[in-house]
């Protein structure tokens, strides 16, 4: 715990009766637990507390009986908000927290400023209330936090996936903790850089009122009987629990159950009054979520903790980095939490041997502490200037998280006093081309096949592969061993064959979302991409986790499975691990159907990645015949940031099915495996995404443009980048997905229209025909007569298949003023059936755009056709400005698709007010546009390739970090796709024996 740790205080000498007033965050009971064994001191040293909470009253004067604790009930922060027991809705807790604390600040300010002054409080204490920091300043009573986390910290992550419209939170809150003059810090600690200053002290726990065998005597219960207690804090979820779930002779104490529920015999539903620690110290086994309260008490009664993980939230990392330190806890996998596969866990359990040794007085010292503050007493808190400066640092990387970033957390900070640390992906080394690098040797491992195509980053990545083969898993070492290494060590059988595969993320430069309407797309790989490492063994060889090995044996034989390890998966707060019997992609005597399959892989939202990669095999299955009869570890480490707009997820796509290939001896051309990697993404992750993502990965080639019509994956041609012009992408840092409702709406729309152009295209046809001669209303035009090919036009257009194949012209003149501008699901299903899309669904009670996403792909189709024919044409300032122009049309064609977004549009601007603040002869940057799929994500700028251009990049990056806060990502330079790459056959040498973890 470092050298920070505070002993309780001696002072013999009778203290003057102090006034607390102690603020308790909303969210959950091990908050408001832990304040009540540190109230219970001061009040039994003989000093008033005024709790402020939103918690029920019964959780302090059940344990506390004195007319000196005073409770107020009132909500000043709401924490995150919970979805069920085990998910947090990042974007509603956002909301909330605006509701509850931004919106009313000033009249909150000024209530518990009055209030304050009103009980003549010494000291202000918060666990973990932001606003009451700055009300305490504003009363002029020194404030003191007491926290294992700060809500800066834990929002930060909500902000950069769900809501960057709340930026502006994250930094008053870190200003609001900067007025508290320090922080008493508990064990399993996040970073907190707002505090000054810190203190650390041992666990704050709840103490025991009986002992085991008192308890158990109550509940009527034996030595001999294992029992587990299952605990998930105080929400209800009416779990479906079943008698078989737990081992023959086991008991389970049921917390939380609402009164209707009806549980099995072996399953004992725990009063409501019913004291927790208690009930802790008599178990064998505890299962249930982490926070602070399961923690500490599963810690300080060394009981052994099978947790169950959260989803989206920050604490949960740090907490159990304590956790496992201290060989007291187990993991889960959520999808055999609900299938009520418990007996391998709870069997491993048993064989932990927990070892914190740490104090347990974290309430005595607590109090001592804030007695001593109050009272005037100086408590040196020690100046942590470095620890701020990590924690800053940690926190910076938080608010710009990127896999590509992720690698430059120092490792002092990994190492650094309580042992918890962040993981992150492999080192994604700049990338300079260097032919040198064809034949480099890396340190014990041997190339059987491939080449390296001076790529740095797959030198990298084969180097960081060969570390994990020194992980000696066997000993205690493997404490300071981050979880994903660990867990992708002890998958490979080092001295087989290990397949690797890479596959780049890719920058839209023209085509966009035009491509599932059939348009030209030109798309250039980006630098950045995914490696994955694979290799295919016998089922009765694969090394196994202990959980899956359990799993394996009460078949009571070995069959294929599947075991995947993604790197840089915690930072996402994603499982690192996920596991499956290949046995699952069989539903009876056929395969599991697509639909199924997405349904199976949505079950538990932390390991939903893990569709994006298992989904290829059933996708093989499915498509090609293929059968898996060995089992198969995968390790995917991908530098392509999700989110982004740049195709992370068609990148790990590609590169797992291209590794799935060679290893498997199948022989895909590079289109056909586009094509495939499409139907995973679109079919089992349910993202309706076009193909052009897919292609770019696989097809592409560095410093060129993959030019290609989807209708539905035909390349072109490879278009080289002429050498004075260059692109880039720009990062806006709103994170977008094509699974989002904007795109999807968008694209329902698109297709929809491309229905009513050929219903309106099929009426004048019937029209044509039968009245030969009969003037015919064809836009604002009546012709006389049709002539056949007319007739014909027609026809093509009463069976337009996409609709990129209609000229702009024909669009205009016929169906513009045709297409309403909006129109309900429900009028459109009434008339057309159905809008022939067999990857979106059309939800009767909404509105969908029509006109707009309808003309994008037809200009579109134009705008790539004519950008492709420039890229040819004679170097001049006309040839830059016209490319420019191209793009910032398909920006604002975006926009009014309403796939635009603040961030994306700001971008924009900055490169338009640097294009024209110069001549036109020394201009550098000539035009900007959204990229994919739009509604935040990045753009893609054109200009010169010279240096000019490159500081005005930086300039805009810059200003852009000035107006929002958020630094970008700048994508710049190329790489090969997949196909080039091929694939890598590698060896490593052993060097270490290693034991299964």
């Amino acid at each position: 715990m470092g050298t920070e740790n505070a002993e309780a205080g001696g002072d013999s000498h009778p203290m003057r009766r102090l006034v607390f007033a102690y603020y308790v965050t909303g969210h959950g009971f091990g908050h408001a637990t832990r304040v009540v064994e540190i109230v219970r001191h001061l009040i039994e040293a003989g000093h008033e507390v005024n709790v402020v909470t939103g918690a029920p009253e019964f959780v302090f004067t059940g344990e506390i009986k004195s007319s000196n604790l005073k409770i107020r009930n009132v909500l000043l922060d709401c924490g995150a908000v919970q979805t069920d027991a085990l998910t947090v809705d990042r974007l509603a807790s956002l909301e909330k927290y605006r509701q509850t604390a931004v919106k009313p600040r000033d009249l909150i300010l000024a209530t518990e400023v009055e209030w304050l002054k009103s009980i003549k409080a010494d000291l202000v204490v918060s666990d973990v209330v932001p606003l009451i920091c700055r009300a305490a300043v504003d009363a002029r009573i020194r404030s003191i936090c007491v926290t294992n986390f700060s809500w800066d910290f834990i929002y930060a992550e909500y902000v950069m996936t769900e809501g960057f419209q709340h930026h502006s939170i994250v930094w008053q809150i870190a200003e609001d903790y900067s007025h508290c003059e320090f922080v008493i810090r508990l064990p399993g600690y996040s970073p907190m850089p707002a505090f000054r200053d810190a203190i650390d002290v041992p666990l704050v726990v709840r103490r025991v009122h009986k002992s085991r065998s008192e308890v158990r005597m109550e509940l009527g219960i034996g030595e001999d009987v294992k029992l587990l207690i299952f605990n998930f804090g105080g929400q209800p979820a009416d779990w479906k629990l079943q008698e078989e779930w737990l081992p023959s002779g086991w008991l389970c104490l049921v917390c939380g159950a609402s009164d209707t529920q009806v549980l099995p015999p072996n399953f004992i539903k725990v009063r409501k009054d019913a004291y927790t620690p208690d009930l802790i110290a008599a178990s064998d086994c505890m299962l249930g979520k982490i926070g602070y309260g399961t923690f500490s008490e599963a810690l300080a009664y060394r009981l052994p903790f099978v947790f169950v993980r959260r989803d989206y939230f920050n604490e949960e990392p740090f907490l159990r980095n304590t956790l496992e330190y201290y060989e007291g806890g187990v993991e889960m996998i959520r999808r055999d939490f609900l299938a009520g596969q418990w007996i391998p866990y709870l069997s491993r359990a048993l064989m932990l041997h927990p070892c914190y040794d740490g104090g347990i007085n974290g309430g005595e010292v607590v109090a001592q502490l804030l007695r001593d503050t109050a009272d005037g007493k100086n408590c040196s808190p020690v100046k942590s200037g470095a620890r701020r400066l990590r924690d800053a640092i940690i926190l910076g990387f938080q608010l710009q998280r990127a896999p590509g970033i992720d690698i430059s957390i120092p490792d002092w900070y990994l190492l650094s006093e309580n042992e918890v640390g962040l993981n992150h992906t492999l080192p994604n080394i700049e990338m300079n081309g260097d032919i040198s690098l064809t034949h480099v040797d890396v340190p014990n491992v041997e190339v059987l096949y491939g080449q390296l195509h001076g790529l740095s980053d797959t030198v990298a990545f084969l180097k960081s592969l060969s570390a994990l083969n020194d992980i000696d898993l066997g000993k205690s070492s493997e404490k300071h061993q981050l979880r994903e290494q660990a867990a992708a060590a002890g998958i490979f059988n080092w001295e087989d064959e290990i397949y690797i595969a890479r596959a780049p993320g890719r920058l839209d430069v023209m085509g966009g979302i035009a491509d599932y309407s059939g348009s030209l797309v030109l798309q250039m790989p980006i630098r950045e991409a995914c490696h994955v490492a694979l290799q295919r063994n016998h089922p009765n060889k694969q090394r196994l986790w202990k959980h899956a090995l359990a799993r394996q044996k009460a078949k009571e034989r070995f069959t294929p499975l599947l075991q995947i390890v993604s790197f840089g998966s915690e930072l996402s707060n994603r499982a690192p691990t996920f596991d499956m019997d290949l046995s699952d992609f069989v539903d009876g005597e056929q395969l599991l159907s697509y639909e199924k399959a997405q349904k199976y892989f949505a079950k538990d939202p932390s390991q939903k990645w893990a569709a994006y990669i298992a989904g290829t095999i059933l996708v093989l299955m499915f498509e090609l015949g293929v059968q898996f009869t060995d089992s198969i570890s995968i390790l995917v480490s991908s530098a392509v940031p999700e989110g982004k707009g740049v195709s992370s997820s068609a990148s790990v796509e590609v590169a797992t099915m291209s590794a799935i290939a060679a290893a498997h001896g199948l022989s895909i051309d590079p289109r056909d495996l586009a094509l495939l990697c499409q139907k995973v993404e679109n079919l089992v992750v349910g993202a309706p995404c076009g193909v052009m993502d897919q292609m770019a990965s696989a097809c592409g080639e560095a410093n060129k443009l993959l030019a290609m019509v989807c209708q539905p994956a035909e390349v072109k041609e490879l278009v080289t980048i002429p050498t004075h012009i260059r692109f880039w992408g720009i990062d806006s840092g709103i994170r977008h997905s094509v699974g989002g409702t904007d795109y999807g709406s968008v694209r329902i729309g698109t297709f929809m229209g491309r229905k009513m152009i050929k219903s309106v295209a099929s009426s004048l046809l019937s029209r044509s025909v039968e009245n030969t001669g009969v003037p015919i209303d064809v836009g604002d035009n009546e012709l006389d007569e049709f002539e056949e090919e007319n007739i014909e036009l027609l026809r093509n257009e009463a069976s337009l298949d996409y609709l990129c194949k209609l000229p702009t012209h024909r669009y205009e003149a016929a169906y513009a003023k045709k297409l309403p501008k909006l129109l309900t699901g429900q009028i459109f299903l009434e008339k057309y059936v159905d809008h022939d899309d067999t990857v979106t669904v059309i939800d009767p009670g909404r509105s969908y755009a029509i006109r707009a996403p309808t003309k994008h792909p037809v200009y579109e189709n134009f705008r790539v056709e004519a950008f492709k024919a420039l890229l040819s044409a004679a170097t001049a300032e006309e040839q830059l400005s016209a490319l420019g122009e191209l793009m910032y049309q398909c920006h604002y064609s975006y926009s009014d698709c309403g796939l635009g977004s603040d961030g994306t549009d700001r971008l924009v601007e900055l490169v338009q007010e640097i294009q024209h603040r110069n001549s036109p002869r020394q201009t550098n940057l000539f035009g900007a546009k959204i990229t994919g799929g739009g509604s935040g994500g990045s753009v893609c700028v054109i200009g010169r390739n010279n240096i000019e251009s490159s500081k005005e990049i930086l300039e805009i990056q810059q200003r852009y970090k000035n107006a929002t806060g958020y630094l970008p990502i700048v994508f710049d330079g190329s790489s090969p796709g997949a196909g080039k790459f091929g694939y890598l056959k590698v060896r490593c040498r052993p060097l270490a024996k290693s034991s299964m973890d």
